[in-house]
């Protein structure tokens, strides 16, 4: 039953303080959707029995299937703090009822891109870490999104029925494996982490009550606190029992000190000792393993042994109520019954949940200015780092969520600031709006507010800030994010960084030629409904989709022939999306002359210096950073000429894209007014690239020297855009061009004996393996290993062949690496991709020889040009007669 009404949520939503907005994030498989169930279970929104196995936050019917998540889920929970525990939350608090907005988020590398929207909107992460498989690959990438977007981290260690029942670990080993897995975290949250940064320290510790122990299939779960609680509830018993809430709170944190680390306790004095031995010469128990595993251990024992007289007196002792149907289970059934009963893993959950994780008003003061794109004191600014309900409203839509109504969606999203509420006129703004222009803007009305639980929806008249909450109307005037304001003046919040690369792609087309229009309306809802996919049309008129991977493209392709498009569609096979690079700088200075000839321009390209492009990817360097913060970086870091550094134009493709636009001429006449030209060229020439198209990566082009016609009107934009565009093509193609390919970095987990079946699969796809190592207390052994994307089709299919299926990958994308070849040698292994690509694309066979670009200057001049001592400088320059 239910045990909340809307209305009670409706009041809490004004209580600012006692709202928290939290996602659970993990691997694949490391039982986010199962514990999510204890949670729902503890709201009373499922049964508790079936806890643990309804995976209520799986709504589509391929998530049942599949046992996997595929969209992250919102739902939002009462929760009602004890008197008690109250005294435990250290910020402001407003009453003892709590509001929760979890979302269950995807754990497959392939749909990383849910996270990072479900990110957006929360301020908090239930990082739930399997604590036989320990921290793998994509716990890491998670919790590296989490900390980026400041999100603070509570750690849920999972699935300890396994620890106990299959593998037997003994308790102090148990112990080793729960320190080493708090300790990968830390490293974690250390490296990406800001150190003395605006949140504080965010580092998790079971003493301070951020480790969760449990199993979440078992539906029992609990933190130190739990039993720091028993045993002081146990010691007062024998002296002072009238204590106030904050003496309690204080003892219960000394005794959760005590249950953690090298501490040891002596039973037979009921103390606790700095040092293993006792005073009479024994070996003492650490005190985590006497005080908080021997009593799971017992029980687990006494019931699984079916030693009933042993269980009755635990269960008596343990002061544990069981039902009739429960008492007449035994072994595993009754095992589950007796620990829900003891330690519930949702009360414990959603304990350290309200007292650990931050309220929007904490969290937004420190949040803000990685969130706004404006300036840090305008009024937006101001009402969202004081998360005032009174101020504009400041709402980011993360993502879009199809509803039961064929081809519309609810715009699911985040009130930062200010109240959204049901007919409110807003302006809607696209990612690309621009404050003060008319560009991805639209002033509509809001049709509904709703509140999202699950697999329903629950209309709600109206939404103050701090809180989660889907709107109706809004779908169609945004595609996939954007933001939704009142203030006529406001900046866009900030556009997501996804983890992820859309490197994999199909082209797709409809059976019947006649439902082309249907296909195409499919593509546009498919790009709506996922934050990641992007549906493109080609010259060609070929339509592609790209996704992150083989099982992205899988279910997108499910989607849009089953509920988007609604017709039977053929599919290529899937294909991989390259970069175009150089390897040297050019070799000679490329002219290119306009169409009327009367102006030219002098480039060279360079590759960038390593680990730049990488920079400008992760958003370290951006068009819209101050120069002079900008060039000190690039000065101090990798080395560049100050002058140069101050002169860069732009970044591209797309003003953010891994390459640049540098001027590196001296007192050129007339050069800012063909600059907006020369950039428009660049992007277009970084978009697609000379040898088949592909977008560039990590090419820096030079402006070396202009001739300008003195007339404005022969040195427009139709004159200088082709003509930068085939300068940057000739310096490309004059600087040994290259072709880069994306690379999987794969975690393969598998038992000792299988190890030989992964090395021969790897060496027959390219892939090499570069660190592996032994899970302790298991005889599981874990390999990373690089691997081409364009080899990975078919790949978990042959590595289980290969190792008797006991190997389980995990591929998530993680670098662009040279091709090595020529991909001029059409024999090659770039050459053979270059000639598919263009093949593919529709373009002329073979790339376009230098001549097409390179204009021919007088011979002196360009003998000159190929001898050592030449500089820009020894060009003739003299003004084109009219």
């Amino acid at each position: 039953m239910v045990n909340f009404t809307i209305e009670q949520i409706r009041a809490i939503m004004d209580k600012k303080a006692n709202i928290r907005n939290m996602s659970v994030i993990a691997h694949v498989d490391h039982g986010k959707s199962t514990l999510t169930d204890s949670l729902v279970s503890k709201a009373g929104i499922i049964a508790s029995n079936r806890a643990g196995e309804a995976r209520f936050t799986d709504t589509r019917k391929d998530e049942q299937e599949r046992c996997i998540t595929i969209k992250s889920t919102a739902i939002s929970m009462y929760y009602e703090l004890g008197e008690r525990d109250l005294a435990f939350i250290k910020n402001s608090k407003d009453g003892a009822g709590f509001l929760i907005n979890l979302i269950d988020s995807p754990g497959h590398v392939d749909f990383s891109s849910e996270v990072t929207a479900a990110l957006r909107v929360t301020d908090g992460a239930l990082v739930v870490v399997d604590c036989v498989s320990g921290v793998c690959v994509q716990t890491e990438t998670v919790l590296r999104q989490a900390i980026c977007e400041r999100i603070k981290p509570v750690l849920m260690m999972n699935k300890m029925d396994r620890a106990l029942l299959e593998l037997q670990i003994e308790p102090e080993d148990l112990y080793q494996t729960f320190q080493r897995i708090c300790e990968n975290v830390n490293v974690i949250i250390a490296t990406y982490g800001e150190e003395d940064g605006p949140m504080g320290p965010i580092q998790i510790d079971p003493p301070i009550g951020t480790v969760g122990f449990g199993s979440g299939l078992h539906g029992w779960a609990f933190t130190l606190k739990q039993f720091a609680e028993m045993y002081v509830a146990k010691f007062a018993a024998k002296g002072n029992t009238d204590m106030t809430a904050d003496e309690h709170c204080k003892k219960v944190e000394d005794m959760m000190k005590k249950l953690w680390g090298d501490r040891f306790f002596d039973a037979s004095t009921g103390k606790f000792l700095k040092s293993r031995t006792s005073a009479d010469g024994k070996n003492l128990p650490r005190t985590f393993v006497a005080l908080v595993l021997d009593p799971i251990f017992k029980v687990f024992n006494a019931i699984m042994e079916f030693n009933k007289e042993e269980t009755a007196k635990l269960i008596v002792k343990l002061d544990i109520k069981l039902d009739n149907e429960d008492k007449e289970k035994e072994g595993k059934p009754l095992l589950k019954a007796v620990m829900r009963r003891w330690l519930p893993a949702g009360e414990a959950l959603l304990q350290m949940i309200t007292i650990h994780l931050p309220s929007p008003v904490v969290a937004q003061k420190y949040r803000c200015d990685l969130l706004y794109e404006g300036p840090g004191d305008d009024e937006a600014a101001t009402a969202i780092k004081t998360c005032d309900p009174n101020g504009p409203l400041m709402m980011y839509i993360s993502k879009m969520v199809p509803t039961t109504d064929k081809g519309r969606f609810y715009a699911f999203g985040r009130v930062f600031s200010g109240c959204v509420s049901t007919g409110l006129k807003v302006r809607i703004m696209g990612p690309n709006y621009i404050p003060g222009k008319k560009d991805d803007l639209y002033v509509k009305p809001i049709q509904r507010t709703i509140l999202m639980m699950g697999r329903y929806t629950e209309a709600i008249e109206d939404v103050p800030c701090g809180n989660i909450v889907g709107l109706v109307g809004v779908d169609q005037y945004l595609v996939k994010t954007g933001t939704i304001t009142t203030f006529e003046h406001a900046h866009n919040l900030k556009v997501m960084k996804f983890s992820v690369s859309p490197v994999v792609r199909v082209a797709v087309e409809a059976k019947n030629p006649a439902d082309l229009p249907k296909l195409v309306e499919g593509l546009k809802r498919l790009s709506k409904s996922d934050p990641m996919v992007q549906c493109i049309i080609e010259e060609s008129g070929e339509h592609i989709i790209a996704g992150a991977g083989e099982l992205h493209l899988e279910i997108c392709l499910k989607d849009l022939e089953e509920d988007h498009a609604c017709i039977p569609i053929k599919k290529s096979d899937p294909v991989v999306s390259y970069r175009e690079t150089v390897s040297v700088g050019s070799t000679v200075m490329c002219l290119a002359k306009s169409p009327n000839k009367h102006n030219r321009l002098f480039m060279m390209a360079r590759p960038l210096e390593e680990g730049l492009a990488e920079d400008i990817d992760k958003g370290d360097f951006t068009q819209r950073q101050e120069a002079k913060a900008r060039a000190r970086q690039l000065v101090e870091k990798f080395d560049w000429d100050v002058g140069e550094a101050r002169k860069i134009w732009c970044f591209g493709p797309d003003g953010t894209g891994p390459n640049m636009l540098v001027d590196v001429t001296k007192g050129v006449q007339y050069l800012n007014e063909i600059k907006d030209s020369v950039v428009a060229g660049f992007q277009w020439a970084v978009k697609e690239g000379v040898l088949c198209e592909e977008n560039m990566r990590a090419v820096r082009f030079d402006v070396h020297d202009v001739t300008l016609h003195t007339d404005a009107i022969h040195r427009g934009g139709g004159q200088i855009i082709p003509t930068a565009r085939r300068a940057m093509y000739a310096s490309a193609l004059t600087a040994e061009p290259r072709i880069m390919e994306p690379i999987y970095l794969v975690e393969i987990q598998c038992p000792d004996s299988a190890i030989g079946g992964i090395y021969g699969v790897l060496t027959r796809r390219r892939g090499h393996v570069f660190e592996e190592y032994s899970v302790a207390g298991t005889p599981m052994h874990v390999s990373k290993a690089y691997l081409p994307v364009m080899e990975s089709f078919g790949f978990t299919a042959d590595l289980r062949s290969s190792t008797g299926g006991q190997a389980f990958p995990q591929c998530v994308f993680d670098h662009w690496q040279i091709l090595p070849g020529n991909p001029m040698d059409a024999t090659s292994k770039p050459g053979i991709v270059v000639t598919d690509t263009r093949k593919r694309k529709g373009l002329k066979e073979g790339v376009p020889a230098l001549d097409n670009y390179l204009d021919k200057i007088k011979q002196a001049v360009f003998s000159s040009c190929l001898d050592e001592d030449f500089t820009v400088d020894t060009l003739p320059r003299r003004e084109p007669s009219g």
